[in-house]
């Protein structure tokens, strides 16, 4: 499970204190350890017990300019600090089961009981209310290819709330947790690692019943754009589909450019074949997708017309 790091005193600090320590006191967000080291500052943050409602308040005052301008995130995250190439500092508002906006929008935009881990390290601690509760499980994510399916040995390791003042360190790609509604409205502030490769590397969620991958949960927003490209910036785009299914870092962006490619293809035959044709020379994740599509191609292949 994340690691708890004890803190304790009173002092306290501003945004602005803390966004020099991180950058200036060598942060690293590689290293799990160097992150652990900045936990004490991150609770001296949750000791002020003013500046979330201040930056709240402003926010509200200019419409939610900035907020609308640099949050990439839904309306369940305030961005606090987001111009770094090393971290980012936000504050995540939890709701409980009987808040309207659950009763009226459903737990899914929480990622409430979705089982997921996460392609980036963080700090977190609880700030306001008694905090979410999670169930928290630990996998080895080296030995998963990610392949929807695909079986995980997962560990279950406790049930537990970020209670106010706690802080933990969640690891990539080790942690696990499915998240349950605190029993009132809760708010946690995080320190996110981030890196120019996060997006590289995949993001799963799981089916706890059966014990397997159920999904890559890493944004697409790539992904659609090389799709558009090939379909619409003629030659230039398909090449552009083709570097990308040979060159890109990330199978899961390799395979998307075979989908792309694919939709070129003007007959279902060529498109199984490019999907068999990868699957037979790619190993791991992009085969097993190559496979689901060659195998999707055929099925939904139209019969043919009796003579």
């Amino acid at each position: 499970m994340p690691r708890v790091i004890p803190t304790a005193g009173s002092d306290s600090l501003e945004m602005g204190d803390l966004v020099e320590a991180l950058e200036g006191g060598g942060f690293d967000p590689g290293d799990e350890d160097s992150m652990a080291e900045f936990a004490p500052h991150l609770r001296k943050l949750c000791n002020n017990r003013h500046f979330l409602g201040d930056i709240v308040i402003e926010e509200l005052k200019r419409q939610c300019a900035g907020q609308v301008a640099r949050n990439q995130y839904g309306p369940q995250v305030v961005l606090l600090h987001g111009t770094s190439r090393k971290f980012l500092i936000r504050a995540n508002f939890w709701p409980a089961a009987e808040d309207s906006v659950v009763v009226n929008s459903g737990s899914q935009p929480f990622f409430y009981a979705v089982p997921h881990d996460h392609n980036f390290s963080f700090l977190t601690v609880g700030y306001l209310g008694p905090g979410y509760w999670s169930d928290y499980y630990e996998y080895d994510y080296a030995s998963v290819v990610g392949h929807p399916g695909e079986k995980v040995a997962l560990r279950f390791v406790e049930r537990s709330r970020l209670s106010p003042g706690k802080v933990m360190l969640y690891r990539r790609h080790i942690d696990v947790h499915s998240q349950l509604h605190p029993d009132a409205l809760s708010v946690s502030l995080n320190i996110l690692a981030t890196s120019p490769t996060t997006d590289l590397r995949d993001q799963y969620s799981f089916d706890l019943k059966r014990s397997e991958v159920r999904a890559i949960i890493n944004p697409g927003g790539l992904a659609t754009l090389v799709r558009l490209a090939a379909a619409a910036a003629g030659e230039e785009g398909i090449a552009l589909a083709e570097e990308v299914s040979q060159c890109h870092p990330s199978e899961r962006m390799r395979f998307a450019g075979l989908q792309a490619l694919a939709a070129t293809r003007a007959d279902s035959e060529s498109r199984r074949a490019l999907f068999e044709e990868a699957a037979a020379r790619e190993t791991g994740l992009l085969a097993a997708l190559a496979r689901d599509a060659a195998l999707s191609v055929a099925e939904h292949a139209p019969a043919d017309t009796p003579g």
